[in-house]
């Protein structure tokens, strides 16, 4: 039972954190809009001319690896202070 408590904190809590940080950094999310709607014309773009594949996969490894870390960061603060 207390792990569904803490699961569903926990769930609240980041995706508070989720919609207020673009809030805090509206810098930031507007170049990360800019450079995704750069990305897609680019690619319309190239498509268009013929020298694009057929399938191009985006791999976020760099959003996925730091979010990971942050993650387990949070999990294990979490576990150390419902531990005491």
């Amino acid at each position: 039972m207390d792990f569904l408590i803490t699961s569903l904190i926990a769930s609240v809590v980041l995706t508070v954190l989720i919609n207020i940080v673009p809030m805090l950094f509206p810098k930031s999310s507007e170049k990360v809009e800019r450079k995704v709607h750069e990305k897609i014309s680019e690619s319309i773009a190239k498509k268009q001319e013929g020298n694009s594949p057929g399938v191009r996969v985006f791999f976020p490894w760099k959003a996925m690896l730091i979010a990971s870390l942050v993650l387990t960061v949070v999990v294990n603060l979490v576990g150390f202070f419902a531990g005491r």
